[in-house]
């Protein structure tokens, strides 16, 4: 049964970054409703392939749907566009609802090589983020970002300053009146903070 499937078994490239998880079969011509992440809409729409991996609990009926596969496929997007607030995609060679309900809960990847260029010098992509060294301005490592959190209007660089029980993590808000500079070659962010705020 697999070789009539429309998609390959495949590796995840080495730059993947997982962005979102395919919610449901919408309408009746093989489309799917995705639930992005944060920031992930002009990556989703953007990319041409995505690497689709089965849902993260092995005992989900869903993903028996991947059996035939042993984990990863890569899957050619025909098209991508918004609905309301949700991406919605059609891929190469679904053409029917049952074929795209089996996709359903399925783990979204796509290279970061895949995503598309900022067109602002002091935009960027949250992925990018992860793990760059915090300092502020007398050159005090506050510690390294482990996550960025959404609140609204702008979004917290949550870090994390050394390991174990002695561990202080700290959130700053990622916004121009405490983010100096972002260096992404030197991977550092400088900031107007203080160790003890």
């Amino acid at each position: 049964m697999a070789e009539s499937l429309p998609w390959q078994v495949a590796e995840l490239p080495a730059d993947a970054v997982e962005i979102g998880h395919v919610q449901e079969a919408w309408g009746v011509r093989g489309w799917v409703r995705v639930h992005g992440l944060s920031q992930s809409g002009d990556a989703l729409l953007h990319a041409r392939r995505w690497y689709l991996q089965p849902p993260s609990s092995t005992r989900s009926p869903r993903a028996r749907a991947f059996d035939a596969f042993q984990g990863i496929v890569a899957v050619a997007v025909a098209e991508a566009r918004w609905h309301g607030d949700a991406v919605v995609a059609h891929f190469d060679g679904v053409d029917d609802r049952g074929l795209a309900e089996r996709l359903r809960g399925a783990r979204i990847h796509i290279a970061r090589a895949d995503f598309p260029p900022t067109d602002d010098p002091n935009e960027f992509y949250w992925v990018d983020l992860i793990g760059l060294s915090v300092v502020n301005r007398e050159g005090v490592v506050l510690g390294v970002v482990e996550d960025l959190l959404p609140t609204g209007p702008h979004a917290v660089l949550c870090l994390r300053d050394g390991t174990g029980e002695q561990a202080v993590e700290r959130l700053i808000p990622f916004v121009s009146a405490y983010v100096d500079a972002v260096d992404l070659a030197a991977r550092r962010i400088t900031v107007d903070w203080q160790p003890d705020y």
